[in-house]
């Protein structure tokens, strides 16, 4: 038997990123021998996941990854138990890892996702990838969906990695910056539609009607062709509240009153489409998935992607 000396049990530790004392354990068991160590471990590590997989995700992160030469992203929703994981490196890390593999492998789905070799270390699987987190934070993990683009893209995600954002234009060349802020502005102010054209005839009718009845309401005895104006001006702040290329950009102070729209057009640029995530929002049927250039999957009908489109 090797002796098991704190040195080893610290190479063993580095090596799995497990707890010192699950290591220590390990070589015990394994008689000092290295590898037969972490063969138990890994072992182990696959009951942590499945023991553990049963327990609800509740919280998690948006991870974002945007290859700018190759011009290909991904934005994904990665779940876990407590606010506290949330916000742990290494869960930050799994995220961005996670995103990477998405742009970079293109998976079909989730599931395809998961057996995919792990672009960090091909010797894995992503589940591997995974399962070792879960492993070392003691919590279940779960892949929650993901929207991959190519393109001339922007993204974007909240400090508390709560929100996210991915943004596709094109363009002959675009600005980072000014793609990361309008990013951005759609995590603040969360717009339906991409533009007007975007917009459901069914719906687009619906709100001008109303448009129409509030103004003849309001301005009873006026000429009809004032009424007429006082509900294209309705219907016109309606689209500044509700769809993207018409609100004004938020950050007034850098950009001046441009909408989003001009502002982008300035640049030699148009708006393609976005795709907003938060974390455990609950996606209704309304949502629209965009066209070839993107690559959307959910873990279930329930976590769809929440995607504007021209």
């Amino acid at each position: 038997m090797s002796e098991i000396t704190a040195t080893t049990v610290k190479e063993l530790r580095d090596r799995t990123n497990l707890p010192m004392m699950d290591c220590k354990k390990a070589l015990v068991e394994a008689a000092g021998d290295m590898e037969k160590a972490i063969l138990l471990l890994r072992e182990r590590n696959k009951n942590v996941a499945v023991k553990r997989g049963e327990r609800e995700t509740a919280e998690g992160r948006i991870g974002t990854f945007v290859d700018l030469v190759n011009q290909v992203g991904a934005m994904v929703e990665v779940r876990c138990e407590s606010p506290m994981v949330a916000k742990a490196e290494a869960f930050i890390q799994l995220a961005n890892d996670l995103a990477k593999q998405v742009a970079l492998m293109n998976p079909g789905s989730v599931d395809q996702l998961l057996t995919q070799p792990f672009l960090g270390d091909a010797k894995k699987t992503v589940k591997d990838r995974i399962d070792e987190a879960i492993g070392l934070i003691r919590e279940n993990m779960r892949v929650a969906r993901y929207t991959r683009l190519t393109g001339l893209l922007g993204e974007y995600v909240h400090h508390d990695g709560a929100l996210g954002v991915i943004l596709l234009v094109t363009g002959p060349k675009a600005d980072p910056v000014l793609l990361r802020d309008v990013c951005t502005h759609i995590a603040a102010l969360n717009p339906q539609y991409l533009n007007p054209a975007a917009i459901p005839a069914e719906v687009a009718e619906k709100e001008k009607a109303f448009a129409k009845q509030q103004a003849a309401e309001q301005s009873a005895g006026k000429p009809a062709n004032i009424v007429e104006k006082i509900a294209e001006g309705r219907y016109r702040t309606w689209l500044e509240e509700n769809a993207l290329s018409q609100q004004p950009i938020a950050n007034q102070i850098k950009y001046g009153k441009k909408s989003v729209g001009d502002l982008l057009k300035a640049a030699g640029l148009e708006l393609k489409q976005f795709t907003r995530y938060k974390v455990g929002e609950i996606v209704t049927s309304e949502t629209r998935v965009g066209p070839a250039t993107q690559e959307t999957q959910a873990a279930s009908s329930d976590t769809a992607c929440g995607v504007a489109q021209s």
